[in-house]
């Protein structure tokens, strides 16, 4: 038989199988799909026994993921190469390794068969699609960050996006013999972590400010006690001392909700030698620089921009949100006391994420200004000494 041909029918009768199952109600709650795969199992043999084995065993595989799994997703989670997956509709689905984007043969059959992998997906989470809530955040068990849009609102069909959880970070060795960073960047930020200086790190989506947050931590000294403030958990720091708040959306009669702003104010009273805010995009940006001015040396945060000059801007913007009554020149000037340097990450054209300036944060007259310590000028480093005493002296140091 042509082989095009068998797998027509195997198709075929899969999809029979998988509608029947449904049907039937043989779908069972998440933790009992042991029970439901050994009826998938037995109904394939009965109802298809007219293939090999080796058929009915890849027929109770497929039956198993589509009805009771991710369906076309699983063996792109099983992929440890897959850092993103992003689906639009029944159309292919793409997925992202090692920076770039690619097309794949997996996709939906129908919008049904994608809106029950979003509610196996969110359920572990607690957490749901509809109607009402017709965009959702979650995390799943490990760590992996899910985004869903629902119809009207995503045009094409439903669209999920899922970041995938990288285990294991980064070292910074790693990153050096990747070209992430280069030897003079490894060094300038090893001092910076020893001196304790207030770092922001900037750039757009999927850039890489996670990955250098996690690099910068292992810089960090034994038994410094860190809280990490994050909007979906997903920094896994390699210190001994740890301690980790995610913030909650509101519930579905809209309380309950914990906001970034509340949890770093809350982490002032857990006596941290360090705090490391995930992504700063609202009034918490006041709540940040407050900490970070005020004794919480060698604090850590991202925030999306294009550049340092930019970092800079945008955060006072977002300070001001917190409608405390400050005028913008104190915000400035709060800015210009608070942070010590802005580190800038980019994705590069061939997928690779460089750190590509690092700039000491100093004060003007407008306020908060830049200056380049480090560039990558046609790929090659280049650096000047810092104004910073704190950071010169830890430079001219020589290592053990």
């Amino acid at each position: 038989m042509d082989p095009a041909v068998h797998e027509a029918i195997i198709d075929d009768i899969a999809e029979r199988l998988r509608a029947r199952l449904l049907d039937e109600a043989y779908v069972a709650p998440a933790g009992t799909d042991v029970a439901v795969d050994d009826r998938v199992r037995l109904l394939v043999d009965r109802e298809a026994a007219g293939l090999g084995a080796d058929d009915r065993r890849a027929l109770t595989a497929r039956i198993v993921e589509h009805a009771l799994g991710l369906g076309p997703l699983e063996p792109l989670l099983r992929d440890p190469g897959v850092d993103e997956i992003l689906v639009s509709g029944t159309r292919p689905v793409w997925v992202e390794r090692a920076g770039r984007l690619e097309r794949t043969t997996a996709r939906f059959e129908s919008e049904g068969d994608l809106r029950h992998a979003i509610e196996r997906l969110l359920a572990p989470a607690g957490r749901r699609a509809d109607e009402a809530e017709p965009v959702c955040d979650a995390r799943l068990p490990d760590g992996s960050r899910v985004n869903v849009v629902l119809p009207p609102l995503a045009v094409d069909g439903p669209a999920l996006t899922i970041r995938r959880f990288r285990p294991r970070g980064f070292h910074p060795d790693e990153l050096v013999r990747s070209g992430s960073w280069t030897e003079p960047l490894r060094e300038l930020l090893r001092a910076a972590m020893g001196a304790r200086l207030n770092i922001l790190v900037c750039g757009g989506t999927g850039s890489g400010k996670t990955t250098t947050l996690g690099a910068l931590a292992t810089f960090l000294e034994d038994g410094e006690r860190v809280v990490t403030i994050e909007d979906t958990a997903e920094l896994r720091l390699g210190g001994a001392h740890i301690v980790r708040l995610e913030a909650r959306p509101a519930g579905y009669d809209g309380r309950g909700e914990v906001t970034i702003r509340r949890l770093v104010r809350n982490a002032l009273r857990m006596r941290p030698d360090r705090i490391v805010v995930g992504e700063v995009r609202g009034p918490e940006a006041l709540d940040m620089l407050a900490a970070m001015a005020t004794g919480h040396e060698g604090s850590l945060g991202t925030v999306h921009a294009g550049s340092p000059q930019e970092a800079l801007r945008r955060i006072e913007t977002l300070a001001l949100m917190a409608g405390v009554g400050l005028p913008h020149a104190a915000i400035r000037a709060q800015v210009a006391d608070a942070l010590d340097l802005v580190i800038h990450q980019t994705r590069e054209r061939d997928g690779l994420r460089r750190i590509t300036c690092v700039a000491e944060v100093i004060s003007t007259a407008g306020g908060a200004g830049v200056r380049d310590l480090y560039t990558l000028r046609r790929g090659r480093p280049v650096m000047r000494a810092p104004l910073t005493a704190r950071l010169a002296g830890p430079l001219e140091e020589p290592r053990a």
